[in-house]
């Protein structure tokens, strides 16, 4: 992945909906060059989807939290019963003292209360602790240029 990519990738996250031709005057390419990068990018499964953001609270997801999940056992094979949950939008196994790390989005804490019920009845989970955010001060995106800047 060269420059040109990388610049590709930081005008789609900015606008995924412009067409090829900005797309290249943005790059200091054609219309035509810069959709064969994108579809090569694609290809290659650096662009995994094309998507939009959605504002949380707008659908009635206000309330986020970060739940930290002890586990009895290895949680490696619990992806599936993670991904049930619908208010589940991201799982992680991580090192430290907890085995697994989730973001939850709901409407009230008292949905936040049910979620935290589910996801300690999947098997070898032995205990949660949630932090609820109060405020957000920012969310980004993955930079495509940071690997320029090491």
């Amino acid at each position: 992945m060269d420059h040109i990519d990388r610049v590709l990738l930081a005008q789609l996250q900015q606008d995924a909906t412009q067409s090829y031709a900005a797309l290249g005057q943005a790059a200091g390419l054609s219309a035509g060059a810069a959709h064969e990068r994108v579809r090569k990018l694609r290809e290659r499964g650096v662009i995994r989807r094309t998507t939009i953001e959605v504002d949380p609270a707008a659908v009635g997801s206000a309330v986020l939290a970060y739940v930290l999940v002890d586990s009895t056992s290895w949680m490696g094979d619990s992806a599936d019963a993670f991904a049930a949950l619908s208010e589940v939008l991201e799982a992680h196994i991580i090192a430290g003292s907890a085995s697994v790390l989730v973001k939850v989005r709901t409407a009230t804490t008292e949905q936040l209360q049910d979620v935290l019920r589910r996801i300690y009845a999947i098997d070898g989970v032995s205990g949660t602790q949630a932090t609820v955010v109060l405020e957000t001060f920012f969310e980004r995106p993955l930079s495509p240029q940071a690997a320029d800047q090491t």
